[in-house]
C-alpha cells in the first residue's frame, strides 16, 4: 500500500518560509502557466491532390466525397487562402491524372494561397512532368532520398490501324473536309500525312515552351539550362537537389521540422484532409440507418428554391452524342447528350435569379447535330443574358462548336481548341465476312440506298452524296465561328481545315480572347452584368448530377447526366496507353450512331 509522508527537514524548511516568500512563489508560478497558455499553435493544413478532378459538381451522397472535383478541390484552397490562422500548407502532390487547362487551374489556386501569407510545401515521393509542374508554384519541394524527377520532355504516339484491316479485309470508308481533320487517318492511313504532322510538331512545340518557361521562372534558372535538364531528362533525389529543381531531400515528417525551425517556441497542429466535408458517421437506431441509406443512395435533404442573384455554370464535359448524356458502365467514359445540355440551358435561361451564364466546356467534340442544337440553344441564351465561355482540357471541334455564340471565350493556355473541320463515313465489313464464310444478299431501292450500310462500301454516287453533305456542314460551321469571331469567313477558313491550337495560339490567331481561368470567366461575366464585382453570388451548377441509386438502378430523370460505376475503377490497374486506348474505341462506338462527327482526332497525355 502507498502511504504519502512528508520528511521532517522539508516539514521545516516549509515552516521558514514568510507569507511574502510564499506569494512571490504563487505568483511566479501563475506567470509559468500564462506563459504556457499563451504559447502560439501553428496550424498547418494538409491536402492531397491526386486522381482525375473532374469538372463540374461530385455526385450527391457518400460516393462524392470519395473522388474529388476541379471545383471543389480550388475551393478547398481558396479555403485555406483566407484562413489567417494558417502558418502553411502541406501538398501531398500524388501522381494526379490532368491536363493542362487542369495543371494550370491547380497552380493558379496555389499561387492565391501564397499570395495570402501562407507558405506552402510541396511533397511528392518521385515526381513526373505533371506532378513536377504543379509543385513549382510550391515555396518549398520536398522529395525523400529515394525519390526521383523524371522530366523527360513531351512525346506524342499515334496508333494506326490501315495494316490489320487490311489484313482482315476490312475497308474504311472515311471522308473529311480540312487537311488537317485527321480523326479518320488511323483507320486509314499507315502512318501521319504531312499536315497531320505539322500540327502535332506545333502542340508540342508549344507546350514544350510552356513546360519550360513555367520551370524557368519558379526555380530561378535559365531557359538553357531548363533544356539541358530535359534532354538529360531522369535525376535522382540529390542530383535534382544540385541542378535547382528541389529544395529538400527528406520524408515527409521533415516538413514539420521545416515549419518549426523558425517558431522553436510554438506548437503544432496539423489538419489531415483540411477543407473536406465532415460526414456525420452517427447510424445508431432507426434514425442513424435512415441517415446511412440517404449518404449511400444520394438523398439529399430538401431545401426551398433560392430566389437570390445566382451565376449559372454549365459544364459541357465529354463528347458530344445525341439524346441524353451518359458514362459508360466499364470505362466511365462520359457523353454530352444534347437532351440532358438543352434543358440545363434553358433552365439557365428561364431562371430570373440566374445574371450570367458560364459555359465550361471539357469536351473533344462528337456529333454535328447535337453541337448544332446545343449552339443554338445557347444563341437564344445570349440574347437574354451574358454568356461566357471557360475552356477546360480541350474545347475542340464540336467542344468549339457550342462556345462561338459567347459573349467572351477564355481558354487556359494549355487548352486544346479549334479543330474547325468535319468528319464522316463509315467501315465496310463486306470481304471480311466473306473472309470468315458469311455471304450477304442485298435488295434495294433507290440510288443511295446504301449509303448507311456496314456491310458494302461506298458506290461513286453515295460517296459523292456523303461528301456534299459534309461540305454543307463544314461551310455551317465556319460562317457560325466567324460570324460568332467577328470575321471576314474567308480568313476564319484559313486558320479552320480541322487543325488544332492551344489556348496560346488560338488567342494569337483570334479564335479566343483571353487566358484564364474558370474564376477569371465568372469576374468577367459578373461585370459584363452589371453586377458588384465583390458581390457574393450563389452558384447554380447544371445539368444537375445523378445519384448513385439511379446509376445503379437507372435514372430517374431521363435526361440525367449518369455516373461512372464501380466497374470504372479497375481500369486504374492496367497500364495508362491501355485504358485510354479502350476509352477511346468506347467513344468511337458511341459515335458510330452518328453519321457526321465534329470531332477531335486524338488525346494528348504526358508523362
Amino acid at each position: 500500500m502507498y502511504r504519502s509522508h512528508m520528511s521532517l527537514p522539508l516539514l521545516a524548511i516549509l515552516c521558514l518560509w514568510t507569507p511574502s516568500a510564499f506569494a512571490e512563489n504563487i505568483q511566479g508560478e501563475e506567470t509559468g502557466k500564462i506563459a504556457a497558455t499563451e504559447k502560439k499553435t501553428l496550424s498547418v493544413a494538409h491536402m492531397e491532390i491526386s486522381g482525375t478532378y473532374a469538372e463540374g459538381v461530385s455526385i450527391p451522397g457518400l460516393f462524392g466525397d470519395v473522388v474529388e472535383t476541379l471545383d471543389f478541390g480550388l475551393k478547398r484552397m481558396e479555403k485555406a487562402a483566407r484562413d489567417d490562422t494558417l502558418e502553411a500548407v502541406i501538398l501531398h502532390i500524388n501522381d494526379p491524372k490532368i491536363g493542362w487547362a487542369k495543371l494550370n487551374e491547380l497552380r493558379v489556386g496555389i499561387h492565391k494561397m501564397r499570395s495570402k501569407g501562407r507558405k506552402v510545401f510541396a511533397w511528392m515521393e518521385s515526381a513526373d512532368t505533371k506532378s513536377y509542374l504543379i509543385a513549382t508554384a510550391c515555396d518549398t519541394i520536398v522529395i525523400p532520398e529515394s525519390g526521383m524527377v523524371m522530366l523527360p520532355g513531351l512525346h506524342a504516339e499515334i496508333s494506326f490501324y490501315k495494316n490489320l484491316f487490311d489484313m482482315l479485309s476490312i475497308q474504311p470508308q472515311m471522308l473529311r473536309v480540312g487537311e488537317f481533320k485527321s480523326a479518320a487517318e488511323p483507320y486509314s492511313r499507315s502512318e501521319m500525312s504531312p499536315a497531320f504532322r505539322e500540327e502535332m510538331e506545333a502542340i508540342l512545340d508549344d507546350y514544350y515552351r510552356q513546360m519550360v518557361e513555367i520551370i524557368s521562372t519558379s526555380r530561378q534558372l535559365t531557359i538553357d539550362q531548363v533544356k539541358t535538364i530535359i534532354d538529360t531528362g531522369l535525376f535522382s533525389a540529390s542530383d535534382a537537389q544540385q541542378l535547382g529543381l528541389i529544395d529538400v531531400i527528406g520524408y515527409e515528417d521533415a516538413i514539420s521540422s521545416l515549419i518549426k525551425a523558425g517558431n522553436k517556441d510554438s506548437e503544432f497542429k496539423i489538419t489531415k484532409g483540411y477543407g473536406k466535408k465532415k460526414i456525420d458517421t452517427d447510424f445508431s437506431g432507426f434514425t442513424g440507418m435512415a441517415k446511412l441509406m440517404n449518404l449511400l443512395m444520394g438523398v439529399e435533404p430538401s431545401t426551398r428554391k433560392s430566389t437570390a442573384a445566382k451565376i449559372a455554370v454549365i459544364n459541357a464535359s465529354g463528347a458530344i452524342v445525341s439524346g441524353p448524356s451518359t458514362a459508360s458502365p466499364f470505362s466511365g467514359e462520359e457523353t454530352m447528350g444534347s437532351t440532358t445540355m438543352v434543358k440545363a440551358i434553358r433552365q439557365a435561361r428561364d431562371d430570373p435569379s440566374v445574371k450570367a451564364v458560364i459555359l465550361r466546356v471539357d469536351s473533344p467534340g462528337g456529333s454535328a447535330l447535337a453541337s448544332d442544337l446545343m449552339w443554338h440553344e445557347l444563341e437564344l441564351l445570349n440574347e437574354k443574358k451574358t454568356f461566357v465561355v471557360s475552356m477546360g482540357d480541350t474545347a475542340a471541334s464540336g467542344g468549339y462548336y457550342i462556345a462561338m455564340g459567347a459573349d467572351r471565350i477564355f481558354a487556359e493556355p494549355g487548352t486544346l481548341t479549334g479543330s474547325i473541320g468535319v468528319v464522316g463515313g463509315k467501315i465496310a465489313f463486306e470481304k471480311f465476312y466473306e473472309k470468315v464464310g458469311i455471304t450477304t444478299s442485298v435488295v434495294h431501292r433507290g440510288t443511295n440506298s446504301g449509303v448507311l450500310s456496314s456491310t458494302i462500301p461506298f458506290s461513286d454516287s453515295e460517296k459523292s452524296a456523303m461528301q456534299k453533305m459534309l461540305n454543307e456542314i463544314y461551310a455551317q460551321f465556319t460562317t457560325k465561328a466567324a460570324a460568332g469571331r467577328k470575321m471576314d469567313v474567308e480568313k476564319l477558313e484559313k486558320m479552320a481545315r480541322g487543325r488544332v491550337y492551344t489556348g496560346v495560339q488560338a488567342l494569337q490567331l483570334g479564335l479566343v480572347d483571353e487566358l484564364g481561368t474558370l474564376s477569371d470567366a465568372i469576374a468577367y461575366a459578373k461585370k459584363t452584368a452589371g453586377l458588384d464585382p465583390d458581390q457574393k453570388l450563389e452558384r447554380l451548377d447544371l445539368p444537375k448530377p445523378t445519384s448513385p441509386f439511379e446509376t445503379l438502378f437507372g435514372p430517374i430523370d431521363p435526361s440525367a447526366v449518369s455516373t461512372p460505376s464501380v466497374v470504372a475503377s479497375w481500369l486504374t490497374h492496367f497500364p495508362p496507353e491501355l485504358v485510354s486506348l479502350l476509352r477511346s474505341h468506347v467513344l468511337y462506338e458511341q459515335l458510330s450512331k452518328e453519321r457526321v462527327l465534329t470531332v477531335l482526332p486524338y488525346r494528348i497525355h504526358f508523362n
